[in-house]
């Protein structure tokens, strides 16, 4: 296992090994391992011309349209194929027990909008900004594609978002509300089989590189950029090293400046950034998504970074830029994930604390960024939705969280490996991802007389 080799041999070689290009150094590459990949993620690219004036209504109609289908049938296995199903506009004071399907919209007075914004034009007292848009008098809206009606009862109204696509059973009451009895979900779709790896090979994710002036960044990001091209550690290591088949670097790969006096070069980072892209993609395949501070497109889903922005790294073929979200099959095992926007997003719109707890709700709601439009930017679809969740992951990952964290999803016996990736400019640390097994390692490049430290988790030593 990579991080069983964790060793004191290993940090005094940190320390006094040879330059990597001396003569006399021994040679030290081992083979690196391959495993097969495929991207799923043709659909977050905006083909043609990009249409901006279109109204968000059409997003919100076309994600009620495809997921309707799914959650009524999910809803009926649930409570029974005899339970009746009912549009808003057929609700009336007879119909009792029922089911009825829409969008919720959950209504918050703390969320930031226009009007607000514009408060000195209005002559409204000017809004602070919040960490948190949730609050005691938060209430929740089922939508449909004609009405809308109040939901109350048996309802999570604190840890629901805006946005999901759901199944309500209960009836109308009074002040024509609905009193909710249970609630119903989509969920993720069947799982497809695919060929998975038989032996230990390993992803290595890892977000929020962050690069500035700081040297003490710098150092951290230079001892994983040893381990990975083979240059720490002895023969055991380098075979170990040897099997990750892959790095996928999560967003913010450029310094987002919080806390600098001066305002980062971007031009000098992004330089930078391809000097790094060279040093991993000489030896392994290497995937950089956009996030929220890098030079990219704003609104979701982010595009692929240029590659004319890194020219040197662009001359391998290991390199590729992808989007946020990203999607893809790698040796057998589906990976989706995002740089932290949709989760972040979720946290701020909810109770929720935990991005785990956020990972593993878009698993029931079967949707990556439900809060998109409303609260996180999106491009204007129309007739389509490509946050829909139509492949069911065997990893979901989300970047740049505060800390280091993983959990297993039972989704009707399928497991999902949940991951939450740190920042790495705060915590030094990436997460390796065993295909065969999906078992996650933290391993963490700490600056201490430049030794390399590496941790487990206790999740990772089941």
């Amino acid at each position: 296992m990579i991080l069983d080799s964790c060793t004191s041999e290993i940090k005094a070689e940190v320390l006094l090994s040879e330059p990597k290009d001396s003569e006399d150094a021994p040679a030290r590459k081992a083979e690196r391992q391959e495993v097969s990949y495929e991207s799923l993620s043709s659909k977050y690219k905006l083909w043609g011309n990009k249409d901006v004036t279109r109204q968000y209504f059409k997003m919100y109609s076309a994600r009620l349209e495809k997921m309707r289908p799914v959650v009524e049938a999910k809803a009926k296995g649930k409570w029974g194929s005899d339970t009746t199903m009912k549009r808003l506009h057929e609700l009336d004071d007879e119909t009792g027990k029922c089911i009825i399907v829409g969008t919720l919209f959950k209504r918050q007075t703390l969320k930031p909008s226009i009007l607000k914004e514009i408060s000195e034009e209005h002559h409204l007292m000017p809004q602070p900004v919040l960490e948190k848009y949730v609050s005691s008098d938060d209430d929740l809206i089922l939508e449909d594609e004609l009405q809308r009606i109040q939901l109350v009862g048996n309802i999570d109204i604190p840890n629901l978002v805006t946005g999901v696509i759901c199944a309500t059973l209960g009836q109308e009451g009074s002040g024509g509300k609905f009193a909710v009895e249970d609630i119903c979900f989509a969920g993720l779709p069947e799982p497809v089989k695919h060929d998975v790896v038989e032996d230990d090979r390993y992803v290595v994710l890892v977000s929020g590189l962050e690069l500035s002036s700081s040297v003490d960044s710098l150092l951290s990001l230079e001892l994983l950029i040893d381990y990975l091209s083979g240059h720490l550690g002895h023969s055991e290591e380098q075979a170990a090293v040897a099997s990750i088949t892959r790095v996928v670097i999560a967003g913010n790969s450029i310094s987002c400046a919080k806390g600098e006096k001066e305002k980062p070069d971007k031009v000098k980072l992004v330089k930078e950034l391809d000097d790094i892209l060279t040093q991993i993609a000489s030896v392994c395949p290497v995937d950089l998504m956009p996030g929220e501070f890098d030079p990219a497109n704003h609104v979701m889903p982010q595009q692929p970074l240029h590659r004319c922005m890194f020219p040197k790294a662009a001359v391998y073929s290991s390199m590729q830029s992808v989007s946020n979200p990203y999607e893809c099959i790698i040796g057998g095992r589906v990976f989706i994930g995002m740089s932290g926007q949709n989760v972040n997003d979720i946290v701020r719109c909810s109770t929720i604390e935990d991005p785990l707890v956020a990972l593993g709700n878009l698993c029931d709601w079967g949707h990556l960024a439900p809060t998109a439009p409303d609260t996180l930017v999106s491009y204007p679809y129309e007739g389509q939705e490509p946050f829909i969740i139509d492949t069911c992951p065997d990893v979901i990952f989300a970047g740049n969280q505060d800390s280091f964290g993983t959990k297993v999803k039972d989704v009707n016996g399928h497991k999902v490996t949940l991951v939450s990736i740190p920042r790495f400019s705060d915590s030094g640390m990436c997460v390796a991802v065993n295909l065969r097994n999906l078992q996650c390692q933290p391993i963490c490049f700490s600056v201490d007389g430049n030794t390399l430290a590496e941790t487990s988790s206790p999740e990772a030593e089941k």
